[in-house]
This record gives structure tokens, C-alpha cells and sequence, in this order.
């Protein structure tokens, strides 16, 4: 019986749904293969604690709050500008107030983050993310919802460009972050 008549297909490997459990190292190399898994053959390598610091000083981090100041004058510059482009105070208020429905949620998820609690060991940072995350989210939500009582004369297109603009800010303070810890 050969291969191909036993189900084993042309490499002689067991077919997926053969009931025995494969894994990659059970597999050969085929030199006919022409599929790239994506993997790497090369073993991982842990870091040293010096290596570790001297990537660290490369690529500084940028800080939550950074990045909330950057938006908060891009929310800013576009409630002015929507003012002055539409002619109406209204307008103004309304891109404000879509700039506010980034900047406070995003200041109570990066004081969430920032704080003692979420920053004990890698188990209570991922929970205090998700958790400030669903919290940050569903403050924004509420702001929306709230938006036609707060602002009156709203201009639902004005404040989504206020939104959509502060939350595209991000970008900014990226690019502007620092290079190096040496610099």
C-alpha cells in the first residue's frame, strides 16, 4: 500500500484529520515544500538586563499624559477652527465638546493605568487595562448620549470632527515623541 493510497498524501504525513496529534517537530522539511509557516527556525533569546536598558534608551516610551496634553490642543485648535469656519458659536461648542468625549475618558484610562494597582505584575496590568479600557469606552459612550442635553444647539457633524480629530492626535504625539534618552 503505498502513500497516497493510505490517505498520507504525497509527503507521506498523516492527513489533518488523520486522529494523530502532530506537532512541528514531528513534521520533516520537505524539499519540494513550498510553504512558509512564518516561523523561524532560530531559537528565542531572552534579552540581558543591559541589552534591555539599551533598547529602552533607543525607543523611550511616550507618556499617557503626553499624549493627552497633544490632543487636548489639537481639541482646541479644532473647536476654533469649527467656530470661525461655521460661523456659529454652537459649532464651536459642539467640536469641544466631541474633543472632551476623547480627553476625559482617555485621562480616567491613563490614571487608571498609572496607578499603583494595575502596575503590580503582568496578570493585574492586562486585567487593569481591559477594565479601564471597558471604563474609558463606556464613558465616551455616556458623553455622546448626554451630548444633545449639555450642548444645546448641537451640531452633531461638528462634534464628530471634534472627536475624530482629537482621537487622530495620537498620531502626532507619536511622531513628535523623543528619539533617544540621549538626545
Amino acid at each position: 500500500m503505498s502513500a497516497t493510497e493510505n490517505g498520507a498524501g504525497q509527503s507521506g504525513h498523516q492527513p489533518l484529520g488523520s486522529g494523530k496529534r502532530r506537532y512541528r517537530g514531528d513534521f520533516e522539511r520537505d524539499s519540494d515544500a513550498s510553504v512558509d509557516d512564518g516561523t523561524d527556525d532560530k531559537a528565542f533569546v531572552a534579552l540581558t538586563a543591559a541589552q534591555a536598558q539599551a533598547l529602552r534608551e533607543k525607543q523611550p516610551s511616550t507618556s499617557p499624559w503626553r499624549v493627552l496634553v497633544i490632543q487636548a490642543l489639537a481639541g482646541v485648535v479644532v473647536a476654533l477652527a469649527t467656530w470661525v469656519i461655521a460661523g456659529k458659536a454652537s459649532a464651536g461648542w459642539s467640536a469641544g465638546y466631541g474633543a472632551l468625549a476623547v480627553l476625559i475618558p482617555g485621562a480616567v484610562f491613563a490614571r487608571g493605568l498609572t496607578s499603583r494597582l494595575t502596575s503590580v505584575n503582568a496578570g493585574t496590568a492586562m486585567l487593569g487595562f481591559f477594565f479601564w479600557e471597558a471604563v474609558k469606552i463606556a464613558l465616551a459612550v455616556a458623553m455622546l448620549v448626554a451630548a444633545p442635553k449639555v450642548v444645546s444647539d448641537l451640531s452633531w457633524p461638528a462634534l464628530l470632527v471634534g472627536l475624530v480629530i482629537t482621537m487622530k492626535a495620537v498620531w502626532v504625539s507619536l511622531l513628535m515623541r523623543p528619539k533617544s534618552l540621549g538626545n
